[in-house]
C-alpha cells in the first residue's frame, strides 16, 4: 500500500485576514524586529536579505523568529489549517512543520512575509478521484488487508498542498 505525507505551505503577510494568520504575522514581526536589533544594533541592514548577506548569525533568524509562532501552532491542535476534506472538515493531522522568513524589514512591517510548511502524518493513499486523493489513516492498514470496511477522507488537491513524501513498500 502506498504511504504518503502531504505538505501544506501557508504564506502569511500583511494581506492575510484570518485571525490566526494576523496573530502569527504580528507576533513573528515583533520577534524578527527584536532579533534583528540584537544582531545589528547599529541598524545598518534593515532588511532580512541584507541581514543574512552581511551577518553570519542572521541565518538563525528563521529559528529564532519561529519561537513567536509556536504557541499559535499549538492552538491548531495538531491539525493542518485550511486543508479540508470534500465534506468541509479539517482532517490532516501534523506533527512536523518548517518556519521560514521570506522577507522582512525592521522599518516597514508591510514587508514582513513568512511561510509555515505543515507536514502531515503518514496516510495510506488509496486512489485518485478526479483532482482529489482518497486516503485513510496508517492505523487502518490491517483492516484494508483483511478486506474490512474503513473510514476514509477525500482530500481535494489545491494550491500550496502537495505530496511531500511517498513510499510504496511493494517495490
Amino acid at each position: 500500500m502506498k504511504s504518503i505525507r502531504f505538505c501544506y505551505r501557508k504564506v502569511i503577510d500583511v494581506s492575510s485576514r484570518q485571525g490566526w494568520d494576523r496573530a502569527v504575522f504580528d507576533a513573528t514581526y515583533l520577534e524578527f524586529y527584536m532579533q534583528a536589533q540584537r544582531l545589528d544594533p547599529e541598524g545598518k541592514h534593515p532588511t532580512f536579505a541584507e541581514l543574512t548577506d552581511n551577518i553570519p548569525d542572521a541565518q538563525h533568524l528563521h529559528y529564532l523568529t519561529s519561537s513567536a509562532a509556536i504557541g499559535y501552532i499549538r492552538k491548531l491542535d495538531d491539525v493542518i489549517p485550511d486543508v479540508h476534506s470534500t465534506l468541509g472538515l479539517p482532517c490532516l493531522p501534523f506533527h512536523d512543520f518548517k518556519f521560514e522568513i521570506l522577507a522582512s524589514h525592521i522599518e516597514d512591517k508591510a514587508q514582513h512575509r513568512i511561510a509555515i510548511s505543515f507536514y502531515s502524518d503518514p496516510v495510506i493513499w488509496l486512489e485518485t478521484i478526479g483532482s482529489s486523493i482518497l486516503i485513510t489513516g496508517q492505523d487502518n492498514h490491517e483492516k484494508l488487508r483483511s478486506g474490512e470496511q474503513t473510514e476514509t477522507e477525500l482530500i481535494p488537491m489545491s494550491s500550496f498542498l502537495s505530496i511531500s513524501h511517498y513510499t510504496n513498500p511493494q517495490n
